[in-house]
């Protein structure tokens, strides 16, 4: 069992708070989805939770958090520490992984889609495919028997087979689960509660709402509360405003009044003043029964955004690649007779198996471009480190000149993506996932490119934020090429399907992305 009293996680830099005076308690059984938009603190709140190195060293905590057992935490990155290391060594620091019967280890791995000897493997953690991490490190979760499982963005770069598995898993599982996800799917099909956290009011003030319902029915009774209380209201304010209107109407008759009424008729104004009173006691009755009215619904807004370029023509030969051999960094070999095309406007999505070989096919395929000047090509990695330098502020990674006129543009536009002014100065390494990719939306924005090359682009966007994206790039007049296994991304979005397999490039459908 997990309870939480009274926390309040404040970031030191800034002294914001992130959540506060949060309590819940999750039981055996229960699999409460944690969600919200980037940077509101669920990454923070399950490392805090996970407690001892896993707490951020710029966070402040009160409150208690009390665990019945020992929790099994996966971050939602690799730490850098552990990806120099062979995935033998990595499975190797847990000292519960040498409790272990073969078989056991042999079967949970062959659930994850994982041959046995990957445990054993001296290939480094960094030469795995992103979805073969992810399961490496689920792997390695289960293995120590935890007592809770917090697992954050366990569905990232999964391939649809796999996250099908996890849905399983989590649906099964016995144990409380405190899970961060941007898949609707996977939310739809594993929670049973919800964890809301927003920061309103320009971000400054959080709130964190618990809702004991499936992923679904809190989207539906959410929608349909936030409905009935703005009808409610705007009825009440109505009312109020004619109500209003009366009353100035009389209040400035009786002044009127009272500036008509001659010294020679005392009588009169008398009377006048008496009324006046009563119509002010009248106006202050009316101020409280305004401070008791039903408040405005309030919640966050998904994030805004802007993506264009000059559209490509529909005819125009985009890319014509041609590879005998497509081959892993460490030299394995991945797929035969890879042959890519694709033209002008073209919306292309590239899926199959985690370690296919589909980030690499897009490298080569950024490589390959490089060199057309009739091009503008952006390269959104699937690791953010790739792109953005940890120490570098997001103000000063968006910036080119480095004058005030543009720097007051860049602030327009991190706001849009919902960045505090204090997050703009915070170093990226100290980021969300969530914010790391909107960050990298932004420097798409910028680049004008009319050809992306996006590797899993949804991976770490809330839920929340999963119209807008797809609206997005539903509208955007370029070519498209992205990696991607969220299933409601891609049906919205992308004209053609190639699924990478060792005898190429195939054309399949969008059903079991």
């Amino acid at each position: 069992m997990l309870k939480v009293d009274h926390l309040t996680l404040t970031h030191r830099r800034d002294l914001t708070d992130l959540v506060r005076d949060l309590s819940f308690t999750l039981s055996p059984g229960e699999h409460m989805a944690l969600i919200g938009e980037e940077g509101n603190g669920k990454s923070t709140l399950l490392r805090c939770i996970a407690g001892g190195a896993h707490i951020p060293g710029y966070i402040d905590m009160q409150g208690s958090i009390r665990l019945s057992s020992p929790a099994g935490y996966l971050p939602q990155e690799l730490p850098e520490s552990d990806r120099e290391k062979s995935a033998y060594a990595f499975f190797c620091d847990s000292p519960s992984f040498y409790d272990m019967e073969p078989r056991e280890l042999a079967a949970q791995a062959a659930a994850l889609g994982l041959s046995p000897d990957a445990v054993y493997s001296e290939q480094r953690m960094a030469d795995f495919s992103g979805g073969e991490r992810v399961k490496l490190m689920l792997l390695r979760t289960l293995t120590e028997h935890p007592g809770v499982l917090l697992l954050d963005e366990p569905s990232n770069d999964l391939d649809g087979e796999t996250v099908r598995w996890l849905g399983d898993f989590l649906t099964a599982c016995p144990l409380p689960v405190l899970f961060v996800s941007h898949d609707e799917a996977l939310l739809s099909r594993a929670a049973t509660s919800v964890l809301l956290l927003e920061r309103l009011r320009r971000r400054q003030t959080p709130r964190a709402e618990v809702w004991h319902l499936p992923y679904d029915d809190f989207v539906q009774e959410r929608e349909s509360g936030f409905q009935k209380q703005e009808q409610i209201a705007r009825k009440e304010r109505e009312e109020a405003d004619k109500r209003q209107a009366r009353y100035e109407a009389i209040r400035r008759q009786v002044e009127r009044d009272q500036a008509g009424v001659s010294r020679q008729c005392p009588g009169t104004g008398r009377l006048l003043k008496k009324k006046m009173h009563t119509v002010l006691a009248m106006g202050r009755r009316f101020e409280r029964e305004a401070e008791t009215m039903t408040a405005m619904p309030e919640r966050e807004e998904a994030i805004f955004a802007r993506l264009g370029c000059d559209p490509l023509p529909p005819g125009k030969t985009v890319l014509s690649l041609q590879l005998p051999e497509l081959r892993a960094p460490d030299g394995r070999l991945l797929a035969r007779d890879v042959a890519l095309t694709l033209r002008g406007q073209e919306k292309a999505l590239l899926c199959g198996k985690n370690g296919a070989g589909k980030s690499t096919l897009l490298r080569a395929v950024r490589d390959a471009l490089a060199e057309r000047e009739d091009l503008r090509v952006f390269y959104m990695p699937q690791d953010p480190g790739e792109l953005l330098r940890g120490d570098s502020t997001p103000l000063e990674l968006l910036s080119r000149t480095g004058d005030k006129e543009e720097r007051d543009r860049n602030a327009v536009a991190l706001g849009s993506m919902k960045f505090t002014a204090e997050e703009m100065q915070h170093p990226c390494r100290g980021l969300s996932g969530g914010q790391k990719a909107k960050l990298m939306f932004l420097m798409m924005a910028a680049s004008r490119a009319n050809v992306l090359l996006l590797d899993e682009p949804t991976r770490n966007l809330s839920p929340l934020s999963g119209p807008v994206v797809r609206a997005l790039f539903d509208a955007y007049p370029g070519c498209v090429l992205a990696v991607s296994h969220d299933a409601r991304f891609a049906r919205a979005v992308f004209s053609r399907a190639l699924r990478l397999t060792p005898r190429g490039l195939e054309e399949t459908e969008f059903d079991g992305i």
